[in-house]
């Protein structure tokens, strides 16, 4: 007998070396790898060595250490930007979760026509900045907007200038932008009501709980984690809202307006600073990655907590 006959049940042994089949993803998903990290991270990186040059029109290798940060802060036009978005980003993120969490709770009641009312919810999110920084920027023009409307209706006091007014302005950003986003929010809220435990609800009621008290001690508090996502999409829109504000107000009246992606544009591409425009876009990175950050560390966290 051969004793060096291999049993009946042993596998062969894979020849070594090169197989196409375990290269090929590989292969195909290396332009996207390079191009990734070239366009994204390599201009990232190329953006912070900037900010700490003396570039103007050109770049140039020059540091200046934190001078360009230093002016920067110093500008009364940034200052504005940041005060905007402050303004902005709060009324628009509040605004978009109350409105989001109230038309999901209406949906959640199994209403009739229920598609069509959420398409109609959602539809605005479908359009671009642009199509609806455009769109009000005709309806909340005085002069042929809803004031004309008003005044032609009869009501010859009403006044709606906040598209001219300097200390209104902000605030026809945020009726545009919640119009907007406040649908998808909906959609987040409604999926995340769907998918609550039935047999929780039941129990609620059988206890005697109303339908408000089994919302706010039982439904809302399980959908801390849609919260929390809805919260990073909105402020993310929020920092990094540009088109919207060229759309609807140019930045105007004068700078009353900006936002810091409008600044970091005119200065880097208008005044030909782009020193200074860089420093203003990793500050706007800064803020982005202070809530990416705490998101992420706990979505890992609650996989490793499930595993």
């Amino acid at each position: 007998m051969n004793t060096n006959t291999p049993h009946s049940g042993s596998k062969s042994a894979r020849p070594s070396g090169f197989s196409l089949t375990d290269w090929m993803p590989k292969i195909v998903l290396a332009p996207t790898m390079v191009i990734a990290i070239v366009c994204i991270y390599g201009y990232m990186i190329w953006t912070a060595v900037l900010s700490f040059t003396n570039s103007r029109m050109l770049p140039s290798y020059k540091f200046v250490g934190w001078e360009q940060y230093e002016r920067l802060f110093n500008n009364d036009r940034w200052m504005v930007a940041l005060t905007n978005l402050g303004i902005f980003g709060s009324l628009f993120i509040l605004i978009c979760l109350f409105l989001g969490v109230m038309l999901a709770i209406f949906l959640d009641q199994k209403i009739r026509a229920e598609g069509v009312i959420r398409t109609i919810y959602l539809y605005p999110m479908a359009i671009s900045f642009i199509v609806t920084g455009t769109a009000w920027k005709w309806l909340l023009n005085p002069t042929n907007g809803i004031q004309k409307l008003m005044i032609d209706m009869g009501f010859v006091n009403f006044k709606f200038d906040w598209l001219i007014n300097p200390h209104m302005v902000v605030y026809c950003l945020v009726i545009a932008a919640v119009w907007q986003a406040s649908g998808f929010v909906m959609a987040l809220f409604l999926a995340g009501l769907r998918g609550v435990d039935g047999d929780l609800i039941k129990a609620a009621h059988l206890d005697g709980a109303s339908t408000f008290t089994t919302y706010r001690r039982i439904i809302l508090p399980s959908l801390k984690p849609v919260f929390f996502s809805a919260l990073v999409i909105l402020a993310h829109i929020a920092i990094k809202s540009f088109d919207l504000v060229q759309a609807l107000t140019n930045g105007g009246p004068g700078y009353a307006s900006d936002l810091p992606a409008n600044f970091m544009y005119t200065y880097t591409f208008s005044r030909s600073q782009i020193g200074m425009g860089s420093a203003s876009a990793m500050v706007m990175l800064g803020c982005i990655l202070a809530i990416l950050v705490p998101y992420l560390y706990s979505e890992l966290r609650g996989e490793r907590s499930e595993k």
